[in-house]
């Protein structure tokens, strides 16, 4: 297999088949993200990717191992439904020739790759095996949209949902705990609940901002521009996302590697239990309580 640069996933697909589509992410601007940073975006070449799928695919059939390797597969890098229709079609249609054994695919998506296809396109990709899209919407307010530098607005994201919705194509929505900064916190965390309620994805997971050094919210930080809420304080957030959140059934978790305090549940179901474990945590507020630093990671 062909790989360029570092490969990421998302944490439920850790088991999943990895197939690099593009290099780097199109966007490539949010301040707080550096996963891309060292690369120029760009698709790869068909023959490439077809060359990656036969071999994994030839290799299989010659050791009898279809059934041993897994049913899914991600396509890298960040945001490869940016891709045109066309051009997943041909991808996802040579997944089914090599790999016939996957069950289904997953991408990373957001406001600018869903928005740019219609509802009929994304049934196509559906149909074609595109199961799920991961979306890192990060925050639900508009004014810290614009401060990290997502590049989609409030509005795009309801849409981007309605969309996934319409298509039949699961969609799981990341949050990111902490991103406003001291100043906007409390309206990141409640205006966030206000955008999942509309929103009523099927899976939410919430993660906590790290800065990272070589980022521009690294450097707004140096400067004073941002400062980063206290452990407790992003657990409030976590808190008030969990309370507020209207779904009609989501799986909520904050397992991430990067989260102080790991929670999982459906919601609305399991939302007394997880309030219940959130209020004793911050009622205590005994930081052995939380996940050791040595311990987070991106």
């Amino acid at each position: 297999m062909d790989y360029v640069g570092r490969i990421y996933r998302p944490p439920s697909e850790a088991h999943s088949l990895l197939l690099q589509v593009t290099i780097g992410c199109s966007h490539n601007r949010c301040v707080y993200c550096d996963m891309y940073r060292d690369k120029q975006f760009r698709p790869k070449p068909w023959a490439q990717i077809e060359a990656d799928l036969i071999e994994l695919g030839s290799k299989a059939a010659s050791h009898g191992r279809r059934g041993l390797l897994p049913k899914r597969v991600f396509l890298c890098d960040g945001d490869a439904l940016i891709l045109s229709t066309r051009k997943l079609l041909q991808i996802l249609q040579g997944i089914r020739e090599h790999w016939p054994w996957v069950e289904r695919v997953g991408t990373y998506g957001d406001t600018r790759s869903v928005g740019r296809k219609s509802v009929d396109e994304l049934v196509q990709l559906r149909e074609a095996g595109l199961g799920i899209v991961y979306h890192g919407m990060e925050t639900g307010d508009e004014q810290v949209l614009e401060l990290i530098d997502k590049g989609g607005t409030r509005p795009e994201l309801i849409d981007t949902a309605a969309k996934l919705r319409a298509a039949g194509i699961t969609h799981s929505v990341i949050v990111l705990l902490g991103i406003g900064g001291v100043a906007l916190s409390e309206q990141h965390a409640t205006r966030t609940a206000a955008t999942l309620t509309e929103m009523d994805p099927p899976y939410v997971g919430a993660l906590t901002t790290t800065i990272v050094p070589g980022t521009p919210l690294h450097d707004m930080a140096t400067r004073g521009d941002f400062q980063l809420p206290s452990k407790f304080r992003m657990i409030e957030e976590l808190r008030t996302i969990v309370a507020e959140s209207r779904f009609s059934g989501c799986r909520f978790s904050s397992n991430h590697a990067s989260n102080y305090l790991p929670l999982r549940g459906t919601l609305p179901a399991d939302q007394p239990a997880m309030l219940g474990v959130l209020d004793e945590v911050i009622a205590r507020g005994d930081e052995r309580l939380l996940k050791p630093e040595r311990l987070r990671g991106l």
